[in-house]
C-alpha cells in the first residue's frame, strides 16, 4: 500500500508537470521528449530548458540545454533567452566549435553579471547539447546538471559534474574555501555546492563559469542522449537512466518515467529532463 501511495503522488506530481512537450528534426528521423516538475521547496520553479531543432543555412541543429538555477529565476531564465544565441553568433562557430561555445560561455557570464542589479544575486548550472546535422555532437556544462549518452546500450558521461570537493585546490587558489557547514554537503564558502556557475556575483572571484566541452560522432550504436537537473542524478546512476530510457521507445514518456522513478526515490529538487532518440 506505501508503494502505490508513492506512485500516486509521483503520477500525481507528473499530471501536474510545470512544462513538457516533444518535437522531431526536420526529417522526422531524431526525436526528443521534455518533461520539468517543480521540487518541494518552498519557492518557484528553478530549472529552464531548451529542445528544438533550427535551420540555419544548410545545417541542421539539434539544440537541447537544461538550466538549474539557484536563488531565483532570472540567471536561468536569461540563459534560455541568450546562451545558444550567444554561440551560435560566435564567427568561427562552424570551423571550431570549442573555442566558440567557451568564448559565448564567458562573454554571457560577463553579461549576466553586468545586469546584476535587474537578475539579482542568483546563479545557474548549465548543460548543453548542440546536434550537428545528427552526426556531431557537442557536450558543455558547467555546474552539476548533467548528459549522459547510450553506446550500444552502456552508459557514457558526457559531460563533468563540478563539485567543490573536486575543485577545492582552485577554489582556495582564489581565496575561497569548501564548508561542509551548515549541513553535509561541500559548499564553495559554506553557500554554493556546484563549484562552476552562471551569475553569484558575491561568490565568483571564488567560482569558475568555463566549461568542460566534449565532443564525439554519432553512429549506428548510439541510441538516447538524456539531459537532467541533478534532481535526477541525485537519486539515479547513469546506466539506470540508460536503461529506463531505451526501455521506452516514445522520448517523451521515457522523460516522464524518469522523473516518475525520481520522484519515488524520494528527489526533493526541481527536476529536469530532456531525453533525444537518435533511432
Amino acid at each position: 500500500m506505501d508503494r502505490l501511495c508513492c506512485f500516486n503522488a509521483s503520477y500525481s506530481r507528473i499530471r501536474s508537470a510545470l512544462n513538457y512537450g516533444k518535437g522531431r528534426s526536420h526529417e522526422g528521423l531524431i526525436k526528443y521528449g521534455f518533461c520539468l516538475v517543480k521540487g518541494k521547496a518552498n519557492h518557484p520553479m528553478e530549472d529552464y530548458h531548451v529542445a528544438k531543432f533550427v535551420q540555419i543555412q544548410e545545417h541542421e541543429l539539434g539544440l537541447f540545454a537544461i538550466y538549474d538555477g539557484h536563488l531565483g529565476e532570472n540567471v536561468p531564465a536569461y540563459l534560455q533567452k541568450h546562451l545558444f544565441s550567444n554561440i551560435l553568433k560566435e564567427d568561427e562557430f562552424w570551423v571550431d566549435p570549442n573555442s566558440s561555445i567557451s568564448k559565448a560561455y564567458e562573454k554571457t557570464d560577463q553579461a549576466i553579471l553586468s545586469h546584476s542589479s535587474d537578475l539579482g544575486r542568483g546563479g545557474s548550472t548549465a548543460v548543453n547539447a548542440i546536434l550537428i546535422n545528427g552526426r556531431r555532437l557537442w557536450v558543455a556544462n558547467v555546474g552539476d546538471s548533467r548528459a549522459v549518452l547510450s553506446r550500444g546500450g552502456e552508459a557514457i558521461q558526457m559531460s563533468i559534474d563540478h563539485e567543490p570537493s573536486t575543485e577545492r585546490g582552485i577554489i582556495e587558489n582564489k581565496g575561497g574555501f569548501v564548508s561542509n557547514m551548515p549541513g553535509d554537503v561541500p559548499r564553495v564558502n559554506g553557500q554554493l555546492a556546484v563549484s562552476r556557475a552562471f551569475g553569484d556575483k558575491s561568490l565568483k572571484s571564488h567560482l569558475r563559469s568555463d566549461p568542460d566541452i566534449h565532443d564525439i560522432n554519432i553512429d549506428a550504436n548510439m541510441d538516447v542522449l538524456i539531459l537532467a537537473s541533478d534532481g535526477l542524478w541525485k537519486v539515479m546512476a547513469n546506466q539506470e537512466a540508460v536503461d529506463i530510457a531505451r526501455r521506452i521507445k516514445d522520448p517523451l514518456k521515457a522523460a516522464k518515467q524518469l522523473i516518475t522513478e525520481a520522484l519515488q526515490k524520494e528527489s526533493k529538487d526541481d527536476i529536469s529532463c530532456i531525453v533525444v532518440r537518435f533511432r
